[in-house]
């Protein structure tokens, strides 16, 4: 949706299609990280952000008892000049779906079709799609296709075939959505235990619910599991309150308790945390990948939505400055593909997992002061942890040059 809102601001043509027959608000909750936000804002977006979206203020670390590790501002209150947004993302694509069809038309998104292969040639570049209710098949033309259809991507499959299914840690992960009352400041991210058992995150996601005086939390349980069997990652698929219960028994924190957070959700969702190793190219002529379908990513460091939403922006930019298509389909993968693999790779080895780690072996009962615990050493190599997988720091964002268009910053 992103790159489909991008596209048109710079005047180019987009049709997207869907293999679903309904686009309907699902999921739990979702970071944009500043450098996301920023894109959305400059894309028109930032009244419903404002008005649907939680700015997150902070991110506390604590262990498993609830003892403070160590704690980062977020967003404006770290110095960046757009903020930090905790959304549902269910709220999130229909406010970007919202836009799409009132800025390119209600014909300009096509549910019901499913992707199945493209063919290219020096002029042009078709996809075969095929109905998903019906199984009738349809052509489709295009001077490009934009591959971004996630984890299990259709147009990924055919351009590198041989790759084979998702790569799996070790780790489940349980998310639901509860109301609950507002903790800490009200706007506080939590992350508490360690991923070589379990760990927990927690942070409110809606506006609405704040102005009631309450919180709409969202929360993610990641437990390390003994069963070597590869799972198959189903984003929808239903978990057991019973299942994740058992991790996290007495469990609370400062206005959280956790049990009672869990067993409020009227839905879990279980999924094996997973990604994809990077790849040496994303795409040929007239085709390539984007988002999840380009450099799928562990959930760490909440970067792979705004990721995503950086490749729209950039992949408009670069289109719009190109002679021809497959030019600027170059320049995209150019410049994006190395900058994101590297991040990618720093979500499977992140040095304040290694520190949260090193807590809970000396302190498995908790401490009282984390400095009898961890060394200055230890606490800064967090810190580094959030600066390789966040992708950018405020001073660079504040001063980086708009991604839109020339003639689309001339226009505003």
């Amino acid at each position: 949706m992103t790159a489909a809102l991008s596209l048109h601001a710079a005047g180019i043509d987009a049709l997207v299609i869907d293999s679903v027959s309904e686009l309907r608000p699902l999921g739990v909750g979702i970071n944009l990280l500043p450098h996301a936000t920023r894109e959305l804002i400059e894309l028109g977006l930032g009244d419903a952000l404002a008005e649907l979206a939680i700015p997150t203020a902070e991110a506390i670390h604590l262990d498993r008892h609830g003892n403070r590790i160590w704690g980062t501002p977020r967003g404006l209150a770290a110095g960046y000049r757009w903020p930090q947004y905790s959304i549902h993302r269910g709220e999130l694509q229909a406010a970007l779906l919202a836009a799409v069809r009132d800025r390119l038309g209600a014909a300009s998104v096509r549910t019901g079709l499913r992707f199945e292969s493209f063919t290219q040639n020096t002029t042009e570049i078709t996809g075969r799609v095929s109905d998903s209710v019906t199984g009738v098949h349809t052509v489709l033309s295009a001077d490009a296709v934009i591959g971004a259809d996630g984890l299990n991507s259709a147009v990924r499959a055919q351009l590198h075939p041989h790759e084979g299914r998702p790569l799996w840690n070790g780790i489940r992960m349980w998310r639901g959505i509860a109301e609950a009352a507002p903790f800490l400041t009200g706007r506080s991210m939590i992350l508490a235990g360690t991923n070589s058992a379990a760990r927990l995150v927690v942070y409110p996601i809606s506006r609405a619910a704040e102005r009631r005086g309450r919180a709409l939390v969202n929360w993610v349980a990641e437990v390390r599991v003994a069963d070597t069997r590869h799972p198959t990652p189903d984003w929808n698929h239903a978990g057991q309150l019973a299942d994740v219960l058992a991790h996290y028994a007495g469990w609370r924190f400062d206005g959280v308790e956790v049990a009672a957070l869990m067993s409020a959700s009227e839905q879990i969702l279980e999924y094996p945390m997973v990604d994809r190793d990077p790849l040496p190219y994303w795409g040929s002529g007239r085709v390539t990948l984007l988002g999840d379908a380009a450099h799928p990513m562990y959930p760490i460091g909440s970067n792979g939505a705004s990721q995503a939403i950086l490749d729209g922006r950039v992949l408009a930019r670069e289109l719009d400055a190109a002679d021809d298509p497959i030019a600027g389909l170059a320049a995209y993968e150019a410049a994006r593909r190395e900058t994101v693999n590297a991040i990618v790779l720093a979500n499977r080895d992140i040095p304040m997992d290694a520190v949260l780690n090193t807590v809970a072996e000396r302190a498995p009962e908790g401490f009282d002061r984390i400095e009898d615990v961890l060394s200055a050493a230890e606490l800064a190599a967090i810190a580094a942890g959030y600066d390789r997988t966040t992708g950018t720091d405020a001073e660079a964002l504040n001063n980086r040059p708009s991604l839109s268009p020339p003639k689309r910053q001339h226009a505003e």
